[in-house]
């Protein structure tokens, strides 16, 4: 969701204005992905770093998150949507907070589509929150003996109990990963946009699927048909033996195989 700020100083526009429209380019998106089949969808609404900006445009933010979560809540239940929010909430307003919470609440039990938004999400943070929980856990164990794994460190993130993305999407014409979901998107496949993220449009959603279908996904493997092996559509994660890829097409569009990513730096 790149590129808010940007697309208002174009148009000669404060840059609250562009988030503000950004918000609305959200709602369509999420209406849009029970169609192309899309289970979960994550969305980077603010970053540690965002708090260097002007207090003018961080109030006006955290404004804006507590209107859409007003506006809006009613919807999400109504559509069978579970809200999810990671990143570090001690810093949000209280009255924000509140309304998290609520939401989580609310939607906790829905399974149409689970909406992940990171807000006040760190990368880098959220790795240095899992090894603190993990360190917790076995408090009483020595640190050269602690039994970890990967499995271990990926329970312990704030996004545990969704899938790694199966595909990133960044607007704005950036094209790097900006601390989101480091762990996370270890085989993710990227796909940088020029258009800011007003402008992106459920078929622009459509079109980078498309774009996401047309590509190998080896996982480090070498493709079945080039190793002798009859070739299927399915393919294992390397990262998660239990997780496969499986590509389909429903409603006459791509369908993305389990969790779509929206990166965002508002």
């Amino acid at each position: 969701m790149d590129g808010n700020g940007r697309w208002a100083t174009h148009r000669g526009k404060p840059r609250i204005f562009g988030h503000q429209q950004g918000a609305k380019s959200l709602t369509r998106i999420i209406r849009s992905c029970p169609e192309y089949g899309i289970t979960h969808l994550t969305v980077y609404a603010f970053s540690p770093e965002n708090w260097h900006r002007s207090a003018l445009e961080v109030n006006a933010l955290m404004r804006l998150f507590q209107i859409y979560l007003r506006a809006y809540m009613g919807e999400l239940d109504r559509e069978k949507v579970k809200v999810r929010v990671i990143g570090e909430r001690s810093r949000l307003p209280n009255r924000l907070q509140r309304m998290i919470e609520t939401i989580e609440t609310k939607t906790k039990n829905h399974t149409r589509l689970v909406l992940q938004v990171a807000l006040n999400y760190g990368g880098r943070d959220e790795l240095v929150h899992a090894v603190k929980t993990m360190l917790a856990r076995h408090q009483d164990t020595q640190t050269q003996a602690l039994p970890l794994s990967q499995n271990d460190l990926a329970a312990a993130l704030w996004s545990n109990d969704c899938p790694d993305p199966d595909l990133l999407i960044r607007t704005g014409g950036e094209m790097r990963l900006s601390n989101f979901m480091l762990w996370q998107l270890a085989y993710t496949e990227l796909v940088f946009l020029p258009q800011y993220w007003p402008d992106f449009t459920p078929d622009d959603l459509g079109q980078a699927i498309a774009q996401f279908q047309g590509r190998e996904r080896r996982f480090g493997r070498i493709h079945p048909e080039h190793n002798g092996i009859e070739s299927n559509n399915t393919m294992q994660s390397e990262s998660n033996p239990n997780r496969t890829h499986t590509l389909e097409t429903t409603f006459g569009h791509p369908r993305l195989p389990s969790t779509h990513a929206v990166k965002d730096s508002i």
